[in-house]
């Protein structure tokens, strides 16, 4: 039996804190080799395995189920304060190797290979997104190579390193030709936020589009304050969930480290976790010995934890909060004056270097009410990589929104998302180059599948832009099965754009490319899977673009995802429109009054209000 398995029949308990149990041994400097290399812990593997065999082995005779290797922090950014980041691979095979030899001794237990956050926070720029996942693929590939049953990413207070730590793992999975479960956990403050401020809710979303077997909770507080985050993941999570609390809150008594819940306490609020909300996975974080682990076995070993029926939410996050795509009384309005292409303001602040005006801009999106800020630097004769570094960085600590990258670039999306934790949207994939290697759908969709982003599809395939109806529903099933088969992505995480061509120009050719756009957003909402909702559609609404779906009088029969108009260019200007029914005939509607008081579209937020029936997106492009 493996070690998901045994998960799916029972509560599966881990073993206890590793340091405080090396803390009884009073090892000496000469134990790590020397008083430059004391605190170490992960040097033991080399200097005194019999010590670290002697650990394991406690919490084997008192029945924990699971046992953590000595390598919290063997990878080359802890190590490398003590100078021994060259050694990141042989600590932690040998470590992984030792825990093997233990487990081995007895029936039915496994080895969790420990991947600790490490000293930096990428998120702050103190450590690379691309150097941390490399310093995490060796430590990775080491615990494999010795015989890891699982890898356990735990205390992670970063949503940049917890990307960085899984990605860095299934690199290793790959070379190694073998693939292990990833358990994945954060660590939730005494705030109820992780230590940027990150709330559970963004956490879980952004562990979730990773792909995870299990999501869960350890160390910086006792069971007692990790109870509103329990009942969150235990309520959305789709996997598995573990906690792996403290025992309770430290204090100093009479000179030493002591922590406020014994073993019963302990006992007491992990029965209600696995029988009330449906906690699989169980253990003991700091503080917790063999004891505590023994009355766990005693008292919780043979229970079965509670059914759950989790209602996952299909959001995008910021570094700070998750946003649902599926909003029940308002529209989704992305914000786009942070584009270079759509807004002077932005395009000359950006190019004079001006960062703090760019933020400005953002956050004047979100006061103004846009869900989500779309960034955008292309821009001709510019390096879009090297412009987008230090933009991503800001807005991903300063912008309290979740970030819409937006670029014909593969290298631009992807030094974006190398900074942003949160879950962001790729915008866009289409199949302008058609779906093989190196095309952009194929670039697009694997930044999507390593990131957890979603992605905005485009109805563009090797013709050209999609017109009639069921040449858009022909690419649009065409991209959602490239994507959920190829790539692995979800139905969840693909936004389908129908486009359409602007009305405004007078062009007869076009008067029935909206009502086209129209149908196939049902279409697409009705044929293609996607959970609760069907996958998400937007349509544009950029300038006087499509006139008659914005007018009220049209009934429109689709939930749909809008941009929105730049300012002095509103699509319902003119007193009338023509339009085309289902059956071609004409039909002139009118425009109502923009200034009397009771009309609803005298700006993008009524706009916002007559559609709220349509349950989508609406993108606001404002010129300054």
């Amino acid at each position: 039996m493996g070690f998901l398995d045994a998960v799916k029949e029972r509560v599966v308990i881990y073993d206890g804190a590793t340091g405080t149990w090396l803390q009884t041994q009073n090892l000496t400097a000469d134990d790590f080799g020397g008083e430059d290399l004391e605190g170490c812990n992960e040097l033991l593997n080399d200097t005194r395995p019999d010590v670290v065999d002697g650990l394991h082995t406690a919490y084997l005779e008192v029945g924990a189920d699971v046992i953590e290797t000595n390598t919290f922090g063997s990878f080359a950014v802890p190590l490398d304060e003590y100078g021994l980041a060259d050694k990141a691979y042989d600590l932690s095979a040998k470590g992984a190797s030792i825990a093997r030899t233990a487990v081995d001794r007895y029936e039915g237990r496994f080895v969790a290979g420990s991947i600790g956050p490490g000293n930096k926070f990428p998120t702050l720029g103190q450590i690379s997104y691309a150097d941390l996942r490399d310093a995490y693929e060796i430590e990775a590939s080491g615990l494999i190579d010795g015989g890891v049953d699982l890898v356990i990413i735990e205390t992670q207070f970063d949503l940049l390193s917890v990307k960085a730590a899984i990605n860095g793992a299934r690199r290793a999975m790959k070379t190694s030709g073998r693939e292990v479960p990833i358990q994945a956990q954060v660590t939730i403050e005494l705030t109820g936020r992780m230590l940027p401020g990150t709330e559970i809710g963004a956490a879980l979303t952004v562990l979730e589009s990773l792909g995870p077997d299990v999501v869960g909770l350890n160390c910086a507080t006792g069971p007692v304050e990790m109870y509103e985050a329990v009942r969150h993941l235990t309520r959305h999570s789709s996997v598995p969930v573990s906690i792996i609390p403290n025992a309770g809150l430290p204090s100093v008594v009479d000179g030493a480290m002591h922590y406020d819940l014994d073993p019963n306490d302990m006992v007491t609020h992990l029965s209600t976790f696995v029988t009330d909300f449906g906690v699989s996975v169980i253990g003991g974080c700091c503080g917790t010995t063999p004891a505590y682990i023994e009355l766990l076995v005693e008292q919780l070993g043979r229970l079965a934890p509670a059914e759950r029926t989790p209602e996952p939410i299909v959001a995008v996050t910021s570094t700070y909060s998750a946003v649902s795509l599926h909003q029940d009384t308002s529209l989704m309005i992305i914000g786009e004056r942070t584009n270079a292409n759509g807004s002077k303001a932005f395009r000359d602040a950006m190019l004079e270097g001006d960062l703090d005006r760019c933020i400005s801009i953002g956050e004047g999106q979100v006061a103004e009410g846009a869900h989500l800020v779309d960034l955008c630097v292309d821009y001709v004769g510019r390096d879009g990589v090297k412009d987008i570094g230090p933009l991503a960085q800001r807005f991903a600590t300063e912008i309290i929104a979740p970030v819409v990258i937006d670029s014909t670039e593969s290298p631009v999306m992807e030094a974006a998302l190398e900074r942003i934790g949160g879950r962001s949207v790729l915008n866009s994939a289409n199949l302008e180059d058609g779906d093989g290697d190196g095309s952009r759908i194929d670039r697009v969709l694997s930044l999507a599948k390593e990131h957890g982003a979603a992605v905005i599809c485009l109805l563009i395939d090797e013709r050209g832009q999609a017109r009639d109806l069921e040449w858009k529903l022909e690419i649009a099933h065409r991209i959602h099965s490239l994507a959920t088969e190829r790539y692995g992505l979800a139905s969840e995480d693909l936004i389908f754009d129908p486009l359409t061509f602007p009305l405004s120009t007078g062009d007869d050719d076009l008067r029935g490319d909206a009502i086209a756009t129209i149908e196939a957003i049902t279409r697409i909402k009705a044929e293609l899977p996607g959970g609760h909702d069907g996958p998400r559609c937007l349509e544009r609404l950029v300038r006087a673009q499509t006139r008659a779906q914005a007018c009220p009088e049209l009934r429109v029969p689709a939930r749909m995802h809008l941009r929105g108009t730049r300012r002095g260019h509103h699509p319902c200007r003119q007193d009338h429109t023509a339009v085309r029914d289902r059956r071609g005939r004409r039909i002139d509607m009118p425009r109502p009054d923009l200034q009397q008081t009771n009309g609803h579209l005298r700006s993008p937020r009524g706009l916002a209000r007559i559609l709220l029936r349509c349950n989508g997106i609406l993108q606001v492009r404002r010129s300054p």
